[in-house]
């Protein structure tokens, strides 16, 4: 089959990985030179640990598949390098226990650590925290290479072509096929057409599909200059228990009663993750906000308080932060979908709204629409 996939983000380039895997020919466009959406604006992590009951099966199955994809294109960074969710109250200890006691904890990889452990396992915690959630299940991808790295890799089978800087103005179905006209009037005719927009969701997403289940949500986050050693696990701190679906229980009600979250962090609706890239720098974040219209600058105080918190976890001070940034992804308002697949005619398909799962889910997210249309 042809097939035109409008978006370069990471579901776009999941769901040509799927099909191009498939036998069939790609042409994929992306409106920017190069995605500079949410899918560079992350952590990079696939993240297990949080998912909940009902995702767990396919949040494994997409971190095998990552796995799998480190292996025939190591350009993509992967590491299962697990994580640390280092705990600071008696509130924040109750829940981490329960998840290392719950029915999913040996699939997941949890064991709950003294401190002494903690450091044997990442020897850059040396701060203030009681013990430490770890997830062994956890990984990273460098998120900012991924994407180019899976486009040589596809190139390579002479049925992948990606047109930069190319805006798709116009989608036909003519009953049989699809034409999607671009901002440079060329005609690219298809089998099937994916549009996968992102948080864009008006304009030609709107045209196809009208209004469809999704919010966006807006995040801040940071960079560091390289840490002088080595963090061996991604890092969560114990506000992310209130976030992540996978912690849901009595313990993490109470959590939520008690309110010790700073004023900062429950203004922001934030929590800390912190990872390590491969050229040494952390990246840490995050905050959430749902209320649009979002603001085009970014606030200080919530990076003052992120810097305090790593800092006090890790026990010294941290390297020069070299970058900032904010970004907005899409996120499905149906609790019950980890994506938002929307039919617009009998060729066309939107697919947009994986949340903050985007990078974790991507691959599996590609296999299952190539399951579900037949590719």
């Amino acid at each position: 089959m042809r097939l035109v996939i409008i978006g370069g983000g990471i579901l776009g380039t999941a769901h040509a990985l799927a099909a191009v895997g498939r036998g069939h020919e790609v042409v994929q466009l992306e409106r920017e030179p190069e995605a500079r959406g949410a899918t560079v604006r992350n952590f990079g992590l696939v993240w297990v640990s949080g998912r909940s009951a009902t995702e767990l099966d396919i949040t494994l199955r997409s971190r095998q598949l990552w796995e799998e994809i480190g292996g025939r294109v190591p350009g993509v960074g992967f590491r299962p390098a697990g994580s640390i969710t280092l705990v600071r109250t008696p509130a924040e200890l109750a829940v981490a226990a329960a998840a290392a006691a719950g029915p999913s904890a040996q699939v997941r990889g949890f064991e709950l650590l003294e401190p002494e452990r903690v450091r044997a396992v990442n020897p850059a915690l040396r701060g203030k925290f009681l013990a430490g959630l770890h997830c062994s299940t956890d990984a990273a991808v460098e998120s900012r290479q991924a994407l180019p790295a899976l486009r040589a890799h596809m190139a390579a089978s002479g049925r992948y072509t990606f047109h930069a800087s190319t805006e798709a103005r116009s989608i036909t179905d003519t009953g049989t096929s699809a034409t999607v006209i671009d901002d440079q009037g060329r005609r690219h005719d298809a089998d099937l057409v994916l549009d996968c927009p992102g948080a864009a969701h008006t304009g030609l997403t709107r045209e196809l599909v009208g209004t469809i289940p999704v919010r966006r949500v807006r995040l801040q986050m940071m960079q560091t200059a390289p840490l002088d050693e080595p963090l061996t696990t991604a890092l969560a701190d114990g506000d992310s228990f209130r976030y992540y679906p996978g912690f849901a229980g009595a313990e993490t009600d109470a959590l939520n009663r008690e309110q010790s979250q700073t004023a900062i962090a429950a203004e922001h609706k934030m929590q800390l993750l912190c990872v390590q890239r491969l050229h040494g720098g952390l990246t840490i974040g995050d905050t959430h906000e749902y209320q649009e219209p979002f603001a085009f600058d970014v606030d200080e105080a919530p990076y003052e308080h992120l810097t305090a918190v790593t800092e006090e976890l890790l026990g010294r001070k941290l390297p020069q932060v070299v970058r900032r940034w904010a970004g907005v992804y899409s996120q499905s308002t149906d609790p019950a979908a980890l994506v938002t697949r929307a039919k617009a005619d009998e060729h066309v398909w939107v697919i947009t709204g994986p949340g903050g799962r985007g990078m974790t889910l991507g691959p599996i997210l590609g296999e299952e629409t190539a399951d579900l249309l037949n590719l």
